[in-house]
């Protein structure tokens, strides 16, 4: 069983300095932190809060990502891709269920899907010119609607390697709008041939 939140809390101060503060990761050690370590500072660890706050789209009804179900550079009869603007690696989209499920309550037969659309969009943005990598997350923390998301790794920049990769596109400036809505289209066009379903306009809501 996993530790309840106010001995998580006691465990994590047990590393922890007189103001909370726990030690730099090793992580900000990796030639590829965005970040040196001399001068970074750790913020001090807050206690748990209990119950968490409500994730957006918790309640149906108000869910936002339910009322944007038809909008996306593709869509098929159970999921939608999206771009997100304003960011600074190559391509950020994002995939989405079209009905309000999370991951956790995905029916088996849309898990299924779920699985074989993200190697199919992860085929498609690696086979971009320029583009190295496709990096997927799903985090779920600030939205109750399942998300998946895709970040385009830019080719020779061995600093965006890994998990700071994330860090450094809020860091880097924002990246040519119309170089990033035509790989998106062609991403989206590759998966109507090898999948199906069919590409489409997109608004591309931006990265918060």
């Amino acid at each position: 069983m996993a530790l309840h939140p106010d001995e998580f809390y006691r465990h994590a101060l047990s590393a922890a300095d007189a103001e909370h503060r726990l030690s730099l990761s090793r992580m900000t050690g990796w030639d590829i932190s965005p970040f040196e370590q001399h001068g970074l500072l750790v913020a001090p660890l807050r206690p748990p809060v209990l119950p968490e706050r409500t994730r957006e789209g918790e309640d149906p009804s108000n869910c936002k990502t339910c009322k944007d179900r038809d909008q996306g550079i593709w869509l098929n009869d159970h999921w939608r891709l999206t771009r997100i603007s304003r960011v600074g690696v190559p391509l950020v989209l994002m995939l989405q269920s079209r009905d309000h499920f999370d991951l956790s309550d995905l029916p088996d037969e849309r898990a299924a899907e779920l699985g074989v659309l993200t190697t199919h969009i992860a085929r498609h943005i690696e086979a971009l010119s320029n583009v190295a990598r496709a990096h997927v997350y799903r985090i779920g923390d600030g939205g109750a609607h399942l998300h998946v998301w895709f970040f385009a790794r830019p080719l020779g920049q061995a600093q965006l390697y890994g998990s700071w990769m994330v860090v450094w596109d809020d860091l880097l400036p924002e990246y040519p709008e119309d170089v990033a809505q035509a790989d998106a289209e062609n991403v989206a066009q590759a998966l109507t041939g090898s999948y199906g379903g069919r590409s489409s306009q997109d608004d591309s809501p931006q990265r918060p």
